[in-house]
C-alpha cells in the first residue's frame, strides 16, 4: 500500500482542518514521529466524536466523559481509524497541537519539529490489521517527503511525556510496525 503527499497533504485521506494549528516556527521542519492513540468516549471506537474533538464542535454534553475535557484544544496531523480510513487534520507542514508539554534528545515543545499520528484505540487493546498496514504506509511517504524524518525518530507519546502518557500503550506492536515499515521502504 503506497501513500503520497503533496504540498503537506495525504493524498487520498479525507480532510477535516482544525483550527487547533498554526505555522511551525522559522527553521523548524518535521524530525520526529509521535504515535499516539485515542478513542471517545474512552474505549469506544466508531462515529465522529474524534473529528468534533479536534476541530472543537464535540457536543460536550453527548457523553459524561466529555465533560472532562470539554476546555481542550487539541489536534492531531492524522488519525487511523480502526478500518484503516485516513483522516487529516492539520497540514504535516504545520504544528498540530498533538504533543503537549514534552521533551526528546534535549528539545522541549515537540509539537514545533514533530508529526502527530492519532490511532483510533486504547492502550490496552490490539490495534488492527488495518491500522499497522496504514500507519507502515503513511509512514514511509512521510520519510521520503520530509529529508530531517528518520526511521529511528520514531516515538511513543509515552516516551516524549513520560509519567504524563502512555499511548500508544503496551497493545502497540513496535515490532510488527517496524517490519512494516522495512517492508513499505523496499
Amino acid at each position: 500500500m503506497q501513500c503520497e503527499i503533496k504540498e503537506g497533504w495525504l493524498e487520498g485521506a479525507r480532510r477535516a482542518p482544525s483550527p487547533n494549528c498554526e505555522p511551525r516556527p522559522a527553521s523548524c521542519v518535521p524530525e520526529l514521529l509521535v504515535i499516539h492513540n485515542i478513542s471517545l468516549p474512552p474505549g469506544q471506537y466508531g462515529g465522529d466524536h474524534i473529528e468534533r474533538f479536534f476541530t472543537n464542535c464535540l457536543d460536550c454534553g453527548a457523553h459524561p466523559f466529555f465533560a472532562e475535557i470539554r476546555d481542550l484544544q487539541v489536534s492531531s496531523h492524522l488519525l487511523i481509524r480502526r478500518d484503516g480510513e485516513t483522516v487529516q487534520f492539520v497540514s504535516f507542514d504545520e504544528r498540530a497541537w498533538h504533543a503537549g508539554q514534552s521533551y526528546y534528545c534535549g528539545r522541549d515543545n515537540c509539537n514545533d519539529f514533530s508529526v502527530g499520528i492519532e490511532l483510533e484505540g486504547t492502550d490496552d487493546e490490539p490495534y488492527t490489521d488495518a491500522q499497522y498496514e496504514r500507519l507502515g504506509a503513511v509512514t514511509a511517504a512521510l520519510l521520503d517527503y520530509y529529508p530531517a524524518l528518520h526511521s529511528e525518530h520514531i516515538v511513543g507519546h509515552s516516551d516524549i511525556a513520560p509519567g504524563r502518557k502512555t499511548d500508544p500503550g503496551p497493545a502497540f506492536d513496535w515490532r510488527r510496525y517496524r517490519t512494516a515499515l522495512q517492508r513499505e521502504a523496499s
